[in-house]
């Protein structure tokens, strides 16, 4: 498909060619006399160079649907409700979404301004403080560094060099990045390292985000980044973004560079193929992937439960006890994905 260039502020021109994904999450739950309700993160909806949401459709036998958003962040969320579950209840969410690969071209400033409403991505999260030993680390990375884009770039690299992929790390990880670096145990997934990351970019006064999303496609850049169409339950990636002034938002994924070392058996960091995506993953992401939102802490609409610390997967409560989202086959859940 090709689409008319959309230019935001401190944004790059939309690429000319795109691809458009279809995403399928079912959810189906054991009959039962209890009242159960489901969650479904839905796509990014803000305005995004590389991402544009083409809406979605509801099947099922819910009793209720509706959409509600996350109080601080905007993301948008599909809330299911079922009075009872018989017969077992079956949620069936199709979501339409438009992506084009996005580069920001660190050689080319564009002149974009800080603005107020950057301030959210400045303050902490219960999972991602931004004082004691995350401020002196941040402040350690940053020592010297004279502009908001040399620090953002020290603070990638720092991350690149001294972090490790964890394959035994359940789901994404938790992002708990206080820990980490009191136990200087610095292994983990992407919400483990990229969190990391904007933790330190808050803490050194650049704002910064958390993307949730799932990979949809396989990559053409790196074998490893990405997951070939159709089951896609288990595909779930967060990215992160940082904004400098007179470049806007910058995408960024360090602990891709690391997945990629671990899962293609590459043991240098000098090795070429890591060279080439760890210079690749400042600045450009390949859209073989979509983000469902940015928020933190987030309250359930409609739940007594805890605050998850993201929304990246389904989520389900039954009887008012949550099920758990990393269980896909006790849940029970599935994600397909493919491109139209």
């Amino acid at each position: 498909m090709a689409v008319a260039p959309i230019v935001a502020r401190g944004m790059t021109a939309r690429a000319a060619a795109s691809r458009t994904f279809e995403i399928v999450t079912k959810i189906q739950l054991e009959e039962s006399h209890d009242a159960a309700i489901a969650w479904v993160p839905l796509p990014l909806s803000r305005t995004a160079p590389y991402q544009i949401d083409r809406g979605h459709t509801v099947g099922g036998n819910a009793d209720k649907t509706r959409v509600e958003r996350l109080a601080g962040s905007g993301a948008a969320v599909l809330v299911a409700e079922w009075g009872h579950m018989m017969p077992p209840p079956e949620l069936i969410v199709t979501m339409t979404v438009e992506t084009s690969d996005h580069r920001v071209s660190i050689a080319s400033p564009n002149g974009a301004k800080r603005t107020a409403d950057l301030a959210r991505y400045l303050k902490p999260a219960r999972l991602i403080p931004l004082d004691g030993i995350v401020k002196q680390t941040a402040d350690g990375i940053t020592r010297g560094k004279a502009t908001d884009l040399a620090k953002a770039r020290a603070i990638y690299e720092w991350i690149v060099e001294n972090t490790v992929r964890n394959a035994e790390v359940k789901g994404c990880g938790l992002g708990d990045i206080r820990g980490m670096l009191e136990t200087k145990n610095l292994s983990g997934k992407c919400a483990d390292l990229n969190a990391l990351f904007v933790g330190l970019a808050r803490a050194s006064g650049l704002p910064a985000r958390d993307l949730y999303g799932l990979r949809v496609a396989s990559s053409t850049q790196f074998p490893s980044l990405g997951r070939a169409g159709g089951d896609v339950t288990t595909a779930q990636h967060c990215r992160a973004e940082v904004w400098v002034d007179n470049y806007g938002w910058i995408p960024v994924d360090p602990a891709d560079v690391r997945k990629l070392m671990l899962e293609e058996k590459k043991t240098s960091l000098t090795d070429p193929d890591v060279v080439k995506a760890r210079d690749a993953l400042f600045g450009s992401w390949e859209m073989n992937w979509i983000a469902f939102n940015d928020a933190h802490d987030v309250a359930l609409p409609g739940s007594t439960g805890k605050p998850l610390p993201f929304l990246m997967y389904p989520q389900a409560e039954v009887a008012g006890a949550r099920l758990d989202s990393l269980e896909p086959a006790k849940f029970t859940y599935t994600i397909t994905a493919r491109q139209i």
